[in-house]
């Protein structure tokens, strides 16, 4: 029986009627904030600025209104730091950062853009205040420095800390605050270069009194709840800057795998200078273990070499520094060189002429690098004719040179360059070199019929150029057509076997490419080289690659696919299908880069997948065209002016509107469908309505659907139905919250919604109300005022107040307006035959000794507008919440504004919660606070007998 009647309930959607206009807009767009607010304050001519305290929640929705529904983007501009938003925009209406920080600050924008007209942007400046623990530094005259601060020595402390807004120091001694002008031997300024942000203490002619405890106290006037911060120092004969000592060699040299022991220690400073390391040019390696100031280094590895400082600091003066440099013992990179006689012009080596064998090798540290020659395995000496040669031991790469004199055929044989460390360790590098009547240098061809590759995107290509000589050397690979890289990503790639071996190619690597003899490890002669030519191809490239096309039964309409590149582009074929069934087929002349198909009388067998392959000898591309009959998705109007509204106690009503997207796309709109399910509920009720006339474009279309149960949300899908079948879908939510109403009944308002009930903050005022709740308040910096709870007694449910923390002055107005109410006809003709009374009724806390005034103001839309004072209330009213009932008589659509007063001082924050407005006279004693009735289970309201009924009105044109 439960189903039965919930079914009913669910289907007891009334259409009162369906009305037809245009309503097309462009976007406008609005500000709202919620989080943790300090204060919020209107700049003249700019934009809102919203203060916040770092490390809280920055919260900022976007309002808009157009119609379709507008895209909402969020950017920011550049704030105190290179911070770009994280280089991204959002795109939603609500723009949340956690835990903001300083960097975070700047000018937020929000975008709203639904093609009509210019896009809406209004902005908003986000102010984050902060105030870090400021910090002494002590310096003495340049002139007289010494180790140590004796008498008839001038010292100054200067005090500084990062903050936001401006920070204000002051400074005491021990117990004593000082001023300028309060000691003749203390002078208190700031610095014309550093104006606001540094107070120096300059202590002239150092006296026994000056030593004692200095304490400096940064405050930024407990804005944003932010306390005073405040460093002490102590000022003795005994104050020092800093001096240490390194316990290590400079420079160390140390084996790879090696643990290695840097210490440092102070030798003096007072107070007790604190040690780091740092690392240059790059940071401490990251196995690293620091302990005080001594810093280990395991199993050091080549990469672990630099220069080590180490730091000490301790206020006074400027830091001490020392460093050590540690080297990694190592060889690195052997390579050999064969020149042949330069005398003569012939790259050749012949017997009776010089040749000359190099070898280098990378050595750490350099000075201990040792060379040796062998000869076929013997060691070889220098002599007359084997001059062995060295470079400067202190430069690297070292080299070491043989020159063979008058070359003989005894000569020939396998010559070795063994490269070690002095003190040995590190493993020896031996490089083998042959010189024989076979050693020739290097030629280079390409294959034949290689010197011009085509081959296809994606496809593996082998360049190859084909090395003669002995010894063969390194291959380098470059473009010859242009600067650019090669597919690795280098300016050059080695080949050791001559071969170049591009993997997946792409048709960017089309070009000339040069492959050349290294000077390394072959003839130090003029390099060779070669040039191939690589040509790759490529399927067509077409455009649109997929499109969908919405036709009606019997219309005529153009395919058209479109050639934008190929390689080859001679002898394109195109090939028009309709499914599998082959429609025409052609090929392409040099006057035209697209083809056409046509279709002059769609038919039932029209519809479907419509493709068109462009083909050459790499491949096809493919344009893909689906013709449907489907109709666009409906567009839910979302600015429908008081969509909500009280139906019954327990129930509400909600008006639906929406358009019909592009309705002439296609066949006529014969029905919609329409569902709708409770959001905590996953069965979906649906039912059809049908559409009698067409629908132009433009035309709203509205749906009222009643008994929806407080206070359940429902998704609502609507599906529009052609002789093609159904349409494409669009869902909306629709939550309940205080109803906005053009003929009012009864309206209620807890501000648990961010949009507030559509309540606007006045634009003639010095601040603003904010919306907040005590969950998230913050009592350190508003002491002794404002609510601990909402109306109901809950933490976490949301009201508004005026924040009177500075900069509020006494007398300032934060002026909360209503939205726009009519007032409700009398008379079958739409007149007020008599003046109708309305109750409003608020809930109000005033508590603090502060408290300036609450005032209330009737505004009517008469000619001319009038506001008239219709409640007041000043002063303090105890730690707890009261009602007020005001009767109002309006004679023409009216607002209410809510006015609150900052008093005298800090502690005088006034919030309201529970807004309501009733048609009739105030009533006692008070209605039920409807907003902490807990509404019957929806079978409870299903037995009631509530029905379903859904009526169906053609539009009338």
């Amino acid at each position: 029986m439960g189903l039965v009647f919930g079914l009913l309930w669910l289907f007891n959607v009334l259409l009162e009627g369906i009305h037809c206009q245009g309503v097309y807009a462009p976007p406008t767009v609005r500000i709202v904030h919620s989080g943790h607010a300090c204060n919020i304050e209107e700049e003249r001519y700019t934009e809102r600025v919203y203060t916040i305290r770092e490390g809280e929640t920055l919260e900022l929705q976007c309002l808009v209104t157009g119609h379709p529904r507008p895209q909402v983007r969020w950017t920011k501009t550049a704030g105190s730091a290179s911070d770009r938003f994280q280089d991204s925009s959002v795109f939603n209406e609500t723009l949340r950062i956690a835990k903001i920080q300083r960097h975070q600050g700047g000018r937020y924008y929000c975008k709203a853009d639904n093609g009509l007209g210019s896009p809406a942007i209004k902005s908003i400046r986000v102010d984050v205040y902060f105030l870090d623990d400021p910090e002494v530094t002590v310096h003495q005259s340049i002139g007289e420095a010494k180790e140590q601060f004796y008498y008839e020595r001038t010292v100054f402390l200067r005090c500084v800390a990062n903050s936001n807004p401006p920070v204000r120091y002051s400074w005491r001694r021990g117990r004593e605050f000082l001023s300028q002008g309060s000691d003749k031997g203390v002078e208190i300024y700031e610095p014309f270069f550093t104006q606001g942000e540094t107070k120096i203490l300059k202590l002239k002619n150092l006296r026994p009194q000056d030593y004692a405890n200095y304490s400096c106290v940064a405050s930024v006037r407990s804005v944003c709840g932010l306390s005073d911060k405040s460093v002490r120092f102590s000022l003795s004969n005994r104050t020092a800057s800093p001096t240490i000592k390194l316990l290590v060699e400079d420079p160390m040299v140390v084996n790879p795998g090696q643990t290695v022991t840097l210490v440092c220690v102070t030798a003096g400073g007072e107070p007790t200078p604190t040690l780091t390391w740092v690392r240059s040019p790059s940071e401490l390696p990251r196995k690293s273990v620091l302990n005080g100031g001594t810093l280990t280094l395991p199993a050091v590895t080549l990469e672990d070499a630099g220069v080590y400082s180490c730091m000490a600091n301790n206020n006074v003066g400027n830091p001490a520094k020392k460093s050590t440099s540690i080297l990694v013992r190592g060889l690195r990179k052997g390579r050999f060189w064969i020149t042949p006689d330069p005398y003569h012009n012939d790259d050749n080596i012949q017997i009776g002429r010089e040749v000359k064998i190099s070898c280098q090798v990378e050595a750490t540290p350099p000075e201990e690098l040792m060379f040796g020659w062998l000869k076929n395995g013997r060691p070889l000496r220098s002599s007359e004719r084997m001059v062995i040669t060295h470079t400067d031991a202190e430069v690297s790469p070292g080299t070491t040179n043989l020159d063979i004199i008058d070359l003989k055929f005894t000569d020939f044989g396998t010559y070795t360059c063994v490269a070690s460390l002095r003190n040995g360790g590190i493993p020896e590098i031996s490089i083998d070199v042959n010189i024989s009547s076979t050693t020739v240098p290097p030629e280079l061809t390409v294959p034949r019929g290689k010197s011009s590759l085509v081959v296809q995107e994606g496809e593996t290509v082998e360049l190859q150029c084909l090395v003669s000589g002995k010894p063969k050397p390194i291959i380098l690979w470059s473009r010859a057509d242009k600067e650019a890289a090669m597919p690795d990503g280098a300016m050059t790639t080695e080949s050791y076997d001559g071969v170049l071996r591009i993997l997946n190619v792409s048709r960017e690597m089309t070009g000339t490419y040069r492959c050349q003899t290294s000077q390394y490890n072959g003839f130090n002669v003029k390099p060779r080289e070669a040039l191939i030519e690589l040509v790759v191809q490529y399927p067509p490239t077409v455009e649109p690659v997929y499109t969908e096309v919405r036709q009606g039964l019997g219309r005529a309409f153009l395919l058209t696919c479109r050639l934008l590149r190929a390689h080859p582009a001679r002898d394109l074929k195109y090939e028009w299908k309709l499914g599998t069934r082959l429609l025409t087929v052609g090929t392409f002349n040099d006057q035209r880069d697209d083809t056409d198909y046509q279709v002059r009388s769609l038919n039932r067998e029209g519809y479907g997948e419509y493709t068109c392959d462009i083909t050459n000898e790499a491949g096809a591309g493919r344009c893909t065209f689906l013709v449907t009959g489907k109709a666009f998705a409906p567009e839910f109007y979302y600015d429908t002016y008081g969509a909500l509204w009280q139906n019954k106690p327990r129930v509400y009503g909600f008006k639906l509107q929406w358009t019909q997207q592009n309705p002439g796309a296609v066949d006529h709109i014969m029905a919609y469908r329409l569902g709708i399910r409770q959001t905590s509920q996953s069965r979906w009720w649906e039912q059809e309505i049908s559409m009698e006339a067409p629908i132009q474009k433009g035309e709203l279309i509205t749906y009222n659907l009643t008994e929806l149960i407080k206070p359940e949300a429902y998704l609502v899908r609507l599906t529009p139905i052609t002789r093609f079948g159904e349409g494409d879908s669009t869902e909306r939510m629709i939550r309940y919250s205080a109803p906005v109403n053009p003929h009012l009944r009864e309206f209620q308002c807890g501000f648990e919604d961010e949009a507030v009930c559509m309540f606007t903050q006045d634009k003639t005022d010095e601040f603003d109300w904010t919306r907040h709740s005590a969950a998230t308040r913050d009592t350190k910096y508003t002491p002794n005022t404002g609510p601990s709870s909402d109306r109901s007694g809950s933490k976490q449910g949301f009201y508004m107040y005026i924040e009177t923390s500075r900069p509020r002055l006494e007398g300032d107005k934060a002026r909360l307006v209503t939205p726009s109410f009519n007032v409700a006809s009398k008379s079958p003709y739409g007149t007020v035959t008599a003046v109708p009374s309305y109750c409003f009724s608020f809930y109000y806390h005033m508590y603090g000794k502060h408290i300036g005034a609450l005032n209330v103001y009737l505004r009517q839309k008469t000619q001319p507008p009038s506001e008239t004072s219709v409640w007041t209330l000043r002063g303090h009213q105890g730690d707890s919440w009261r009602q007020a009932k005001i009767n109002i008589l309006p004679t023409a659509s009216f607002q209410l504004v809510v006015e609150g007063v900052r008093g005298a001082g800090i502690e005088g924050d006034i919030a309201i919660d529970d807004v309501t407005i009733e048609e009739g006279e105030c009533k006692d004693p008070p209605p039920i606070n409807l907003r902490s009735f807990a509404p019957p289970t929806a079978p409870h309201i299903w037995q009631l007998g509530v029905t379903l009924t859904l009526f169906v009105i053609g539009c009338q044109r």
